[in-house]
């Protein structure tokens, strides 16, 4: 048992929460990082005990084309910051993983500027993949090479080299000697090299116990990364968009078979193959946006807290806030959140006090860490099943239906079962609890033993049904200042693919009681609601303006480009299939 089996993660994005500017001008530490020590209280309070925080090394933009590994970002501060909010977090027995972005670094990395400078002179121009002297690319550096996802801003890192190897393995190093970080998950790690993965195992065994290495996958076998050779754990996409469509198609079944399935590749190990389970992150919508019908909020958490996996929760999530994915931009889900506008959302709001209470149950029962998975009722709008481990057997209700449901369900060996959220005891007859699962709610039922008597005394009823909040809440997620942004990153699966017209994540029609969420913007990133009226061109936000706006920028790029020398048709390709504005608006910037 490590400390990563019963942990329950939190999830920041820091150049977000922090507001820090979009691009970094490399000048003096600006300590925003510091503005973040009052959440770790916050982060224990909702029962959280890890805290996975990233990307934090200085970059030029969203942080994933890294400059400097060894260096925190100068937007968030410097490296005492970093040293001093890993051991504040300690203090308070909360695990810290960082952001490994190792497939690739960004253009102002030591090693890709010499090869800028010193061409077939460098020394490090096998650093990179394919790096082609004969070729160019929008930048005009007179050489190209391959990048991630279309992307040249991030340049592909040649894992096969010794020396990257050997490079990437001194920085986990030095992040735990300098650090004490407990563990990093690994960007695009459904395309680094397995050789390169299974080095970094050897050197994260070496390092520190326990220390944990989780990797970002989206499809496939996910036994191919989870084993003794290479990654401890993936994230968990299979089950994240079973999680939402299931619910909003009132189709458990896909929910249960997507369980099956992957407790199947685990060889029905719930203890050898723990994945990383979401509902959202920093790259798809929020959930409360995802859903349909916002009082899912509550059967879907109990899931993600429940089933087989480590559970994460995204930062903001726990007040039910929103954000949406945009066509040119991921701010929305990334915003700059102050906790001194939440500071009583424990009492005032009922999705805090739900994620609390899960947070709290899957603390007091190790069967929802380690025990074996067993389905125990499924139809389309409700679901049961239970984990048991050592003797204790733990039963999971959930219903998405919008009316109660009475369900009927296998327990274990105790004469008594108390639900963790409501408080209710029932007892157990003829092997069976008879349960009353409440309208889009759910039930965790924990057997009432002598061993389980103390720590189930004080079980504080959770009031389930969140549509009072729904009704009443009064902004649907701070609204992001539309500034320019770097280029996209870990656009992978169907969510992450631009295409998406962003619409306003605002709720409309307004509340008509005092709200019982709250969810208050700041004055730098309020935006006021203007009533729309029929325009005689194109409007500023229409997809004909921003298809005309894209064209006249690749037009431009093109232009450049031919005067400073030949134009291949695959440069042309390059640019007519870029589609991003802001990436677009680098390029022009980079010929100056």
């Amino acid at each position: 048992m490590a400390w990563y089996d019963e942990a329950i993660f939190y999830h920041i994005y820091p150049l977000g929460l922090t507001g820090a500017p979009k691009e970094n001008s490399y000048g003096e530490p600006e300590h925003r990082l510091n503005t973040l020590l009052p959440w770790i209280d916050h982060i224990k309070n909702i029962g959280c005990n890890a805290i996975y925080i990233g990307p934090l090394f200085e970059s030029v933009g969203h942080g994933y084309e890294t400059t400097d590994y060894k260096k925190l970002d100068s937007r968030l501060g410097d490296n005492e910051d970093l040293k001093n909010f890993v051991a504040e977090c300690h203090k308070k027995d909360v695990k810290v993983i960082f952001d490994g972005v190792f497939n690739h670094t960004g253009r102002d990395f030591f090693a890709f500027k010499d090869i800028k400078e010193k061409r077939e002179g460098s020394q490090y121009k096998d650093w990179y993949c394919n790096v082609n002297f004969w070729g160019n690319n929008e930048y005009n550096d007179g050489f190209s090479y391959d990048n991630w996802g279309g992307y040249n801003l991030l340049v592909k890192l040649n894992q096969r080299n010794p020396a990257v190897k050997d490079y990437i393995c001194d920085v986990i190093r030095f992040w735990v000697s300098e650090f004490d970080v407990d563990g990093i998950r690994l960007d695009a790690a459904d395309v680094l090299d397995f050789d390169f993965m299974k080095a970094l195992r050897h050197v994260a065994n070496e390092v520190k116990p326990d220390f944990w290495l989780m990797g970002e996958v989206i499809h496939g076998d996910y036994s191919r990364w989870v084993n003794e050779g290479t990654l401890h754990s993936v994230t968990n996409y299979q089950l994240h968009k079973a999680l939402y469509s299931g619910n909003n198609d009132h189709n458990f079944f896909e929910i249960a078979h997507t369980v099956k399935r992957l407790y199947e590749m685990g060889s029905n190990n719930p203890n050898g193959f723990k994945l990383y389970n979401f509902v959202d992150n920093h790259d798809v919508e929020r959930i409360y946006t995802k859903l349909n019908n916002k009082a899912h909020f509550a059967p879907v958490h109990i899931l993600l807290y429940t089933l087989p996996g480590i559970p994460s929760l995204y930062y903001g999530s726990e007040f039910g806030i929103e954000g949406r994915k945009e066509k040119f931009s991921d701010d929305s889900l990334r915003p700059a959140l102050n906790l001194d506008d939440y500071k009583n959302a424990l009492t005032d709001n009922s999705f805090t006090a739900l994620i609390a209470a899960l947070g709290r149950t899957r603390q007091q029962s190790k069967a929802l860490s380690y025990g074996d998975y067993r389905e125990l009722k499924l139809m389309n709008r409700q679901y049961a099943f239970s984990r048991s481990f050592e003797g204790e057997s733990v039963v999971v209700t959930v219903n998405n239906d919008d009316s109660d449901f009475t369900m009927t369900v296998p327990a274990g060996n105790a004469a008594e079962y108390i639900g963790a959220l409501s408080g209710q005891k029932v007892r157990v007859e003829n092997g069976n609890i008879c349960v009353n699962v409440k309208a889009n709610s759910g039930e965790i039922w924990l057997p009432v033993t002598d061993r389980t008597a103390d720590r189930l005394s004080d079980v504080t009823p959770v009031e389930l049904h969140v549509e009072d909040a729904v009704k009443n809440k009064n902004t649907a997620a701070p609204a992001v200042e539309k500034t320019p942004a770097t280029q996209p990153h870990d656009k992978t699966d169907s969510e992450k693919t631009p295409g998406k017209t962003a619409t306003p994540a605002n709720n409309t029609s307004a509340p008509t009681t005092t709200p019982v969420v709250k969810t208050t913007t700041t004055d730098a990133t309020r935006t006021t609601a203007t009533p729309s009226t029929p325009a005689a061109k194109p409007s500023e936000h229409s997809e004909e303006f921003e298809r005309g706006k894209i064209a006249g920028l690749q037009e431009a790029i093109l232009a450049i480009m031919e005067k400073n020398g030949p134009v291949t048709d695959q440069m042309r390709k390059d640019v007519t299939d870029n589609v991003y504005h802001d990436s677009l608006i680098n390029w022009i910037k980079s010929f100056r």
